[in-house]
């Protein structure tokens, strides 16, 4: 009996060892389970077969140059050179000779208007009759003085007056005399462009020497930016501009556009307390005057700043983010705090290390596949 205890004590001992390794065994494959879990949390895989079909590339970052930049807005405008304003020749009523309208395209020497005063009775009289009046008495003037200046009654200079206001009277005269023709006077284009504006209406009346309308050749333009009055001390260390369109998200470098600083103020204008700065370009054919613009001012270079292209951030409830590539297949969120962008690339602050590889196109895709990973696998207990 005694032997047969001695036994069974024996046969339970050696049982009890068995179950605590196994329950050991098994604590430590859950905290390695645990562990994986975690690491699988924080690490967002994509393969790179999909990362590639997906556009994904990365940049290792390194600190390097950047520039101050002056972040504003302003106004895109025509050239005062580019610009040619169309005058009535003669007095009377305006009529169109084609239908004349803004953005209208025309030659060098398209007819615009018809001026003519036929019918026409004003304060001063006929126009006409006027200008025949002023003809004949300036004619029979410098005909009497062809006369005098024989006998050297009247000087070389009285004779000289005559005359130019005899040809003047002529000149006049023979103009208005066209307005008696059906189509009137002819008004036509100085030189070819686009119409930027009409200035009157068919049927108006105008006088000799009255703006009808305004030609811009749209070759070149101005930028017209505004700077906060705050930012005056820095005005002198603008080097060149970008800007982005209402209209377009391209960005334009007013540098590759063959243009350069014009002119900036020295005070702020009245009733407003910005100060303008204007640049000059040539105009590629796609930038349309009067359109409103987002600036960036480049101002002097600095040294050691880390950057990065805007198409590496997300953002999440007013949060910054990139990805940094931590493998081949392996990829990490990142909060970033942000500085001066100049609408290709921003300035980080911090969040990033130097030599870091952050995903600079399809960080969407990247946030995308987080948001894959974080959806649970399906459960079987119930």
């Amino acid at each position: 009996m005694f032997k047969r205890n001695i036994f069974t004590l024996i046969i339970f001992g050696l049982i009890m060892v068995a179950f605590s390794a196994c329950g050991h065994k098994g604590h430590d494959h859950d905290e390695e389970a645990e562990k994986a879990d975690h690491h699988d949390h924080d690490e967002i895989v994509l393969s790179p077969e999909k990362a590639k079909a997906a556009g994904v590339k990365v940049e290792a970052i390194v600190p390097g140059t950047f520039h101050g930049v002056i972040h504003t807005s302003g106004k895109v405008m025509a050239a005062s050179c580019d610009e040619t304003t169309v005058v009535a020749t003669i007095s009377g009523r305006v009529g169109y000779k084609d239908h004349v309208s803004e953005g209208l395209k025309v030659g060098n020497g398209t007819t615009l208007f018809t001026i003519t005063s036929a019918g026409m009775q004003v304060a001063e009289g006929d126009p006409v009759l006027r200008a025949k009046i002023d003809f004949e008495k300036a004619e029979r003037d410098y005909n009497r003085a062809e006369l005098l200046i024989k006998d050297k009654i009247i000087s070389e200079k009285d004779l000289a007056v005559a005359k130019a206001e005899y040809e003047a009277a002529k000149l006049t005269y023979t103009s208005m005399q066209k307005t008696r023709s059906a189509g009137g006077v002819v008004v036509a284009a100085p030189r070819g462009g686009f119409i930027k504006q009409c200035l009157v209406n068919e049927g108006d009346y105008v006088e000799a020497g009255q703006p009808l309308a305004i030609i811009t050749q749209n070759q070149h333009l101005y930028l017209r930016a505004e700077v906060p009055e705050r930012k005056f001390n820095e005005l002198n260390q603008i080097k060149c501009a970008k800007f982005r369109t209402s209209y377009s998200s391209r960005l334009y470098d007013i540098t590759d556009m063959g243009g350069h600083i014009q002119s900036y103020g020295r005070s702020a204008e009245v009733n407003n307390s910005y100060i303008p700065v204007i640049f000059e370009f040539n105009n590629t054919g796609d930038v349309v005057q009067g359109s409103y613009a987002e600036i960036y001012l480049i101002t002097s270079d600095r040294t050691n700043v880390m950057s990065v292209p805007l198409s590496s951030l997300t953002e999440e409830q007013g949060l910054h983010y990139v990805y940094i590539q931590v493998d081949e297949e392996g990829y990490r969120k990142q909060e970033v705090t942000l500085g001066e962008s100049d609408g290709e690339r921003i300035e980080i602050l911090a969040g990033i290390k130097s030599g870091e590889k952050v995903v600079t196109k399809g960080a969407i895709q990247i946030k995308l596949a987080s948001a894959s990973n974080a959806i649970p696998a399906h459960n079987h207990n119930h």
